[in-house]
């Protein structure tokens, strides 16, 4: 298959593709700012818990 078959084959594809609106597109990023922070924030509170463990048994 050459190069021009498949972007010609690719660009057929993406006129089926079911794009977002620009408020859906909106909100799923504002989804996944807000889970992403609380999973930063979760990860860091058991790192933080974990560090303190460890260290009243290895120091």
């Amino acid at each position: 298959m050459s190069l021009i078959t498949y972007l010609k084959d690719t660009q057929g594809e993406l006129k089926h593709v079911s794009w977002p609106s620009r408020g859906q597109a909106i909100g799923f990023t504002i989804v996944v700012v807000i889970v992403s922070v609380f999973v930063s924030f979760y990860l860091g509170f058991f790192d933080y818990l974990f560090k303190l463990v460890l260290g009243k048994f290895v120091i």
